[in-house]
């Protein structure tokens, strides 16, 4: 039977994560996602699964536990906040060039620096970008309810799997602490030894007495080989641009004018729409789900027709950026957003979309 729980986005994450079967967890405290690994210390899941939870010496230990786990098939993730996912780069970067499945959560906090343990959307260009050396690309998961906590932890496992990659849930630090109703999913058993190595023939095997019969390094000194490995990536980054564009469309037939915004500034600008409505202004929602692969091609759709578009964000403006590239400066994109961990309220949101459009005047 499906299980209903109030809890915070955080543990939500840690509970579903148990629940897929994964075998390892290895991270280090920092606000506003030590949630997670508090919870799974309560868990105590080693003790009924056998999933290894370890608290690491530091982000750049935790990084590389996953990426030696994700090397062997295992189902791993860590977790960590915007200074720290900067510290797990390097990592991040050596498990994209090696084609290890593997989950990184990162719950932000407003920043530069060590900035502010309040919320922020500023780690956009870190995530959607590359924030590691090199071409390379993570799927981007971007929650925007406890629920979708929970559910985008197996969804980026089975994508990670699926194409061997990295998948990053990026959540900003509202989403991660916020209460509300979740339905947890039914537990499944973790795979045996033998099912991972039927299920990742690629992974080192480990087993005693035996050399691994693969060798996983992102190392190549031949510079014809490396490029040859890229060129696969990119492939790998087609076929994913291709099936996994994921969004929520909001009232975007016959709007005036439509926001795009993730996480918790979709939220927002949902309550912005229903207070417009009242006014007889007419706001449509499209919310990127992945933020890689971007819905470039939907938002240029769902643009056709609008007096403009918004840009809704927790940072001084980075996804705005996207959507310019998206509708090809066929429609007047403006950009609104806070700093420094401060949410804006909708009313706010609204006056600022009636200054910059001119409305009512």
């Amino acid at each position: 039977m499906e299980e209903v729980r109030l809890m915070k986005g955080n543990e939500a994450l840690a509970h579903a994560a148990v629940r897929y079967g994964a075998d390892g967890y290895f991270g280090y405290p920092i606000t506003p996602q030590s949630e997670v690994l508090e919870e799974l210390e309560q868990l105590r899941p080693w003790e009924t699964t056998g999933m290894v939870v370890l608290q690491a010496e530091s982000e750049l230990a935790a990084i590389n536990m996953v990426y030696a786990g994700a090397a062997c098939g295992k189902v791993v993730f860590t977790s960590s906040s915007s200074p720290g996912i900067s510290l797990m780069q390097e990592g991040i970067s050596y498990i994209a060039a090696s084609e290890v499945p593997a989950l990184i959560v990162n719950v932000m906090r407003g920043g530069p620096g060590l900035g502010t343990i309040h919320p922020s959307q500023a780690d956009y260009f870190q995530a959607v970008k590359g924030g590691g050396h090199g071409d390379y690309h993570l799927i981007v998961l971007a929650p925007s309810s406890v629920q979708e906590m929970c559910d985008f932890v197996w969804l980026g496992w089975d994508l990670a799997f699926k194409y061997r990659t990295g998948a990053m849930l990026l959540a900003d630090g509202l989403v991660g602490q916020m209460m509300e109703k979740v339905v947890l999913p039914e537990p499944r058993q973790r795979r045996t030894e033998e099912q991972v190595r039927q299920q990742c023939p690629w992974a080192i095997n480990g087993r005693k007495g035996m050399r691994p019969r693969n060798v996983i390094t992102s190392l190549e000194l031949v510079d014809e080989i490396m490029e040859q490995n890229n060129l696969r990536f990119q492939r790998t980054y087609r076929e994913i641009e291709k099936n996994e564009v994921r969004y929520e469309a909001i009232n975007t037939k016959g709007c005036d004018y439509l926001f795009v915004a993730f996480g918790s500034m979709a939220r927002i600008c949902q309550k912005v729409m229903e207070v417009a409505a009242e006014e007889g202004i007419k706001i449509g929602l499209l919310r990127p789900i992945t933020l890689w692969p971007f819905p470039s091609k939907q938002i240029k759709e769902a643009a056709a027709g609008v007096k403009g578009i918004m840009v809704v964000e927790l940072s001084a403006g980075q996804m705005v950026e996207d959507v310019r590239l998206a509708v090809e400066c066929r429609v007047d994109v403006k950009h609104y957003g806070r700093l420094g961990g401060i949410v804006p309220t909708p009313e706010e949101v609204l006056d600022e979309l009636k200054k910059q459009f001119a409305i009512g005047k």
